[in-house]
């Protein structure tokens, strides 16, 4: 049972930007920058794009809660996107939250 949920904004993303699901899942897993994301309880990551001109690959996405039989929470991926060039530097996530995402991904 897969432990990631797409959005169909993040479906229509994906083929926008000419990305793939295993590239989105490896930044959430490997992430070089993780902030809030703007929506309510979500988390953005973001890795450097390999090209010429510097870029960035950002997801978003959030915890979604579980139900009580299947007991594992799941990853709901909400967008993704390239941004051109280097972002501003916002608001990073407190070391606590991300201990317990990244045991998340590994279980």
């Amino acid at each position: 049972m897969d432990k990631y949920v797409w959005t169909n904004h993040a479906k229509m993303k994906l083929r926008f930007y000419r990305l793939s699901e295993g590239k989105i899942k490896r930044i959430i897993r490997n992430p070089k920058r993780v902030e809030e994301g703007i929506a309510l309880n979500t988390i953005a990551v973001m890795q450097p794009a390999q090209s010429k001109k510097y870029q960035e690959i950002w997801t978003m996405y959030q915890i979604a809660k579980a139900p009580i039989k299947s007991g594992q929470n799941k990853i709901r991926i909400i967008s993704a996107w390239r941004y051109p060039g280097l972002s501003p530097k916002k608001n990073p996530i407190p070391k606590e939250i991300l201990q317990e995402v990244r045991d998340l991904l590994i279980s």
